[in-house]
């Protein structure tokens, strides 16, 4: 009998502390145990991944995916997946109306439950040019606080809702009225423990953060500018360029990002499609969870 020696993949960083591309694996075909251990190791030390030339399908998307949690349905709100497959949410450049940018944000952290991972690729539909996603590292962020701040932010708990900071969906779009009808907010401590790592990382982000609880609006407001601040400090940071079969595979409870928006000056559609997966309840460094304000968990998709 022939035994296949595991090839090592090609892991090749981009930045000090963040983001790295993975070579050496065809995404068209199944994962070995060997490989998704290589590929979860890179992730948990860049929390960033990116593969290049994966010209994969949305049955390809869905398996991989699956080789690292449970997929969730495509999105709280906004939401149109493709026929046959709920997972998945598709990311037009032309669905941006009224806004020349995006905020920096973790995905979905209005839930109790925050996906722990998502998976965006491109098919052929990308720009040249432009349209590129800037990724931050929370575990360095928080761990290059002063030891004061440490020991403040180590205490501190925020409000997490759709909307964020600055209440982005106090509109008539139909999507901030979906919102409005049903409201998802959570409160998070705002220095989590990765459960798998044991990193401690600054869990706020301006794309959903509404304030820190336990201190006036006006504190909240210099907190929360202190540690946006911090997360989005360009040393932490890498900027991937989207070309036709990239993936970015991001660990959701230990990134942000955010899209700059300068396609929205394009006259090229950028297509991206995204699954999440299912995330557990934050911790915090004394132990107690997440909890629950208005809304339900985010889970998986039940299967068919």
């Amino acid at each position: 009998m022939t035994v296949l020696a595991h090839t090592r993949l090609d892991i090749r960083p981009l930045s000090v502390f963040t983001g790295a591309e993975i070579f050496g694996v065809d995404l068209r075909q199944p994962l070995d145990g060997d490989h998704v251990r290589q590929i979860r190791d890179a992730l948990h030390k860049w929390k960033v991944v990116f593969f290049r030339d994966q010209h994969i399908d949305h049955a390809q998307h869905l398996a991989f995916a699956e080789h690292f949690g449970k997929p969730t349905y495509a999105h709280p709100y906004d939401a149109v997946p493709p026929e046959g497959y709920p997972q998945i949410r598709p990311i037009s450049s032309a669905s941006k109306t009224g806004r020349r940018g995006e905020r920096w944000h973790t995905d979905v952290t209005g839930v109790v439950n925050p996906p722990i991972a998502s998976i965006l690729r491109a098919n052929d539909q990308v720009p040249e040019f432009g349209g590129d996603t800037l990724f931050t590292n929370l575990a360095v962020a928080y761990a290059n606080l002063s030891e004061p701040i440490k020991r403040l932010a180590d205490t501190l708990w925020a409000r997490h809702q759709f909307g964020g900071y600055n209440g982005d969906f106090e509109n008539q779009t139909e999507y901030a009225q979906k919102v409005k009808a049903n409201p998802i907010v959570s409160d998070h401590p705002v220095v989590r423990v990765h459960p798998e790592t044991g990193e401690r990382l600054l869990f706020v982000n301006p794309g959903f953060t509404r304030r820190i609880l336990g201190v006036s609006e006006e504190e909240s407001r210099h907190l929360l500018a202190l540690f946006f601040e911090e997360i989005v400090r360009p040393e932490y940071t890498v900027r991937f360029r989207w070309q036709p079969g990239s993936i970015a595979f991001w660990d959701n409870r230990a990134t942000a990002h955010q899209g700059p928006g300068d396609f929205a000056y394009l006259d090229v559609e950028r297509v991206l499609y995204r699954i999440t997966l299912e995330g557990d309840i934050p911790v915090g460094i004394d132990g107690r969870q997440s909890v629950p304000v208005i809304g339900a968990p985010f889970k998986a998709l039940a299967a068919a």
